[in-house]
């Protein structure tokens, strides 16, 4: 009976020493990998021109590479729908060069991360990593009532539409525009007036200081005629009394 109790005391050692060993050495659970802007998107769904468009210009990697850099401020991203580019006019993007579409992307990303709150306090014009709002090239105005949050850019208006993603680095919110920036799609300015003629002289009007000038010049003439005729029947008149 002692050797049984003794057999079951060392089994039951010899069975939570082993659990214990295995224990320690289980691997850690494996972290999340870094932030990812184009593994949020198409875990979306219906950003699929926008990825293609971060992807092209490389900003995608300029993202991630602050997102994941240790200084960072976090970044706020506008991703507009496949159905916002598929409403812009035909051939917008393709008229556009390679550097007017990396800050086209870039129109779309603030250098500082902002909740849905944080909208209804912001000093607008929003500066982008397009430029500073307050060259007037790259305006972004923001309005708040609510839930709703509008956004302006001096050529289209556009709405979030909901929030997307968002931890402590990141916020993507979806639009229903593509943020079309003020450098690139604003109306030109309207062509100056071309210069007046100077020195020339409708026609039909007279020169001036030469007004009546015709008439004067005839009258005078017309005297000078006239005594020259009566002068000469003068003189005949009298030759023929002599």
């Amino acid at each position: 009976m002692a050797t049984s109790r003794t057999f079951m005391s060392s089994t039951l050692f010899i069975f939570f020493l082993v659990m214990a060993t295995t224990n320690g050495q289980a691997p850690a659970p494996t972290p999340s990998g870094p932030t990812n802007i184009t593994a949020v998107l198409e875990k979306a769904g219906q950003f699929t021109m926008f990825i293609r468009l971060l992807k092209s210009t490389q900003a995608a990697d300029q993202i991630n590479t602050q997102l994941n850099s240790s200084s960072s401020q976090g970044l706020t991203v506008f991703a507009p729908t496949d159905n916002a580019f598929s409403s812009l006019k035909s051939g917008t993007l393709n008229s556009l060069s390679d550097q007017q579409k990396v800050q086209l992307v870039q129109f779309h990303v603030l250098p500082t991360l902002l909740t849905m709150p944080q909208f209804q306090t912001v000093s607008n014009p929003l500066r982008t990593q397009a430029g500073d709002g307050q060259n007037g090239k790259f305006p972004l105005n923001i309005t708040s009532s609510g839930n709703q949050v509008n956004i302006t850019t001096g050529v289209v208006s556009a709405t979030v539409a909901n929030s997307v993603y968002s931890d402590k680095q990141l916020a993507v919110y979806q639009v229903d525009q593509v943020l079309l920036p003020l450098a690139m799609f604003g109306s030109s300015s309207a062509p100056a007036p071309a210069p007046e003629k100077g020195g020339l002289v409708s026609k039909g009007s007279a020169p001036s200081g030469d007004d009546g000038g015709d008439s004067t010049d005839s009258s005078d003439t017309e005297r000078i005629r006239y005594w020259f005729i009566s002068t000469m029947a003068a003189i005949a008149a009298s030759s023929m009394w002599i």
